[in-house]
Order: C-alpha cells, then sequence, then structure tokens
C-alpha cells in the first residue's frame, strides 16, 4: 500500500511540477531555483542552499553538491555523471529518471527520497542514509552490494538503510 501511495504522489509531482495552491489562500508555489533544459556541466553549488530547487533535463556532468542541502529537490530525466553529492541533504527529494554514473553520493542523506526510475552505475555511496527511500526493487539490490559504512549526520549505517539482508 505504501508503494501506490508514493507512485500515485510522484505521478502528481510529474504531471504538476512547480505549482501548488495553498489552502485557504490563492498564491502560487514557485521554487527557490527552476533550471529547465540548462546545461550546468561543472557548476559548483557546493554548500548551497537549494531546498525545493528544481532541475529538469538538465546536464549535471561534473557538478558538485557537496555539502549542499537538496531538502524537497526536484531532479528529472537527468543523467549526472562523476557528480559529487558527497554529504548533500537530499531529504524527501524526488528524482525521477535520473541515471547516476560515476558519482559520489557518500555520506549523502536521502531519507523518504523518490527515486523510482533512477539508476545507479558505478556509484560510491559508504555511508549513505536511503531509510524510508523509494527506490526499484532491482536497484536497491545492486546498491546492497556495495553498502558500507554509517552515515556521519543521522548514525544510520548505509546497509540498514537500504534494508539488506
Amino acid at each position: 500500500m505504501p508503494t501506490i501511495i508514493a507512485l500515485l504522489f510522484a505521478s502528481i509531482l510529474i504531471f504538476f511540477p512547480g505549482y501548488a495552491i495553498a489552502a485557504g489562500g490563492t498564491s502560487q508555489y514557485k521554487p527557490q531555483l527552476s533550471f529547465t533544459n540548462d546545461n550546468l556541466t561543472g557548476k559548483d553549488f557546493s554548500g548551497k542552499n537549494l531546498q525545493t530547487a528544481e532541475f529538469t533535463t538538465c546536464k549535471l556532468d561534473n557538478t558538485n553538491f557537496t555539502g549542499a542541502d537538496l531538502t524537497g529537490v526536484v531532479i528529472s530525466s537527468a543523467i549526472l555523471k562523476g557528480t559529487n553529492f558527497h554529504g548533500t541533504n537530499v531529504t524527501q527529494g524526488l528524482l525521477d529518471q535520473v541515471r547516476f554514473v560515476d558519482a559520489d553520493l557518500s555520506d549523502a542523506v536521502f531519507v523518504e527520497a523518490m527515486m523510482l526510475r533512477s539508476t545507479f552505475k558505478n556509484v560510491k555511496i559508504a555511508g549513505a542514509d536511503f531509510s524510508s527511500a523509494i527506490l526499484g526493487k532491482v536497484e536497491q539490490q545492486e546498491l546492497c552490494k556495495i553498502a558500507t559504512g554509517v552515515n556521519p549526520k543521522t548514525g544510520v549505517s548505509t546497509r540498514d538503510s537500504l534494508e539488506c539482508k
């Protein structure tokens, strides 16, 4: 049942990204930053507050997000080759159709992140926390093969957060 609810929520975010009407009001929500079809190759976002930012079909190769706050971020339809997420907070992020290739996700916090349809190839995940993150079953099993370490911020082991057996 939680998977169905998560898929419904992800579908809503995909088909209606970026805008929501607040209860009791008519103002529209807009993300702090929004990038669409931008080439952000090699850009340095390290340590930045990027909460609720949107990156849609952006080129993010070798982009540095080290230690950035990406809480509630939306990254959709992107290849992140050589991208550095070391120590990044991606809590409650939506990462849809993201291909992580040769990326450093070590010590990152992906708590409650929606990562369905995302893939991982040759990534570093030592110390990453995926607690309550929603991943495809095959991807979760593949990540379990390389899961080591404990997240320095949450104190949760990577293997436990991925529910490895």
